[in-house]
């Protein structure tokens, strides 16, 4: 902890005027990164944890239940594995409460709180460190489903783009976990909001489409935020997309963008107020 003041690295370049309230809060942010990537480092551990649930996941529905589900397509792989991408992601906002929270009952949030630091450089640093994090879980993930047959057929680009709007929906979660992080007592109590959060990346379209469910609940499972993302993945990677004839269905690529603007949008100013506001 003692190198994580940021006045004491960059003094003499700080630029003066208008451009140093910015510099100051740039600079934070990336030192609180750092300290988030090398605890990540020192930790392998914490990445192997975090990606079990995903793996088990993807070898228990390709090679144990795969066989047995009918989703109107070729192989299931090829339907699950994009849905799978998009749970993983959308599961990423718990580790991040878990990770806020721990941080806040060690005193580690009230001690960056005493520093000279720009107020909204703990919540924005986690973020940062979060999307690299996940960036890593998808790489992980996708040389997993390699290895079990799955394939992008959406040319490079489409691929490119698919794995960015994951990455889009991971950016905006986080400031879901970061603000359950902050208004939870305990870390035990951040990790009981599990059973919250797996309906909401089960009840999608990342298993099974919305159309064999009964109607209340595929209604549900249409306006989630993981089905547009897994939905719009789907077509950008060329695997099967589950037909529906809901205006939500057939505008998953916009949904996939305007739900974690609008997400963020809500979110992120709540988690730096709230985050602004803790007590001393």
């Amino acid at each position: 902890m003692s190198g994580l003041n940021p006045t004491a690295t960059a003094t003499a370049t700080a630029p003066s005027g208008p451009e140093n309230r910015l510099y100051w809060a740039l600079a934070d942010c990336w030192t609180i990164v750092r300290r988030d990537l090398t605890h990540l480092a020192r930790q392998p551990s914490i990445v192997a944890w975090q990606l079990g649930f995903p793996i088990v996941s993807v070898l228990l529905f390709v090679y144990v239940f795969g066989s047995a589900m009918d989703v109107g397509a070729a192989d299931y792989e090829s339907y699950a594995l994009p849905g799978m991408f998009a749970m993983t992601m959308a599961f990423g906002f718990m580790n991040t409460a878990m990770t806020v929270a721990v941080d806040k009952e060690r005193g580690i949030t009230d001690r960056f709180r005493s520093m000279p630091m720009a107020p909204s450089a703990v919540v924005t640093g986690r973020g940062v460190s979060d999307v690299l994090h996940a960036g890593l879980d998808l790489l992980v993930l996708a040389a997993i489903a390699l290895v079990v047959g799955w394939r992008s057929d959406g040319g490079a680009l489409a691929t490119l783009y698919a794995f960015g709007l994951l990455l889009l929906l991971r950016f905006a979660l986080i400031w879901v976990g970061v603000l359950i992080g902050l208004l939870v007592p305990d870390q035990e109590a951040a990790g009981n909001l599990f059973a919250l959060a797996f309906p909401f990346g089960m009840i999608s379209s990342v298993f099974t489409p919305p159309s064999m469910m009964p109607d209340w609940l595929g209604t549900i499972a249409m306006w989630n935020p993981v089905s547009s993302t897994a939905n719009a993945v789907r077509d950008l990677f060329g695997n099967p997309v589950p037909g529906g004839g809901s205006w939500i269905e057939q505008h998953a690529a916009l949904m996939a963008v305007v739900w974690p603007l609008v997400i963020t949008a809500v979110f992120l100013p709540l988690a730096v107020r709230r985050y602004q506001r803790l007590s001393s």
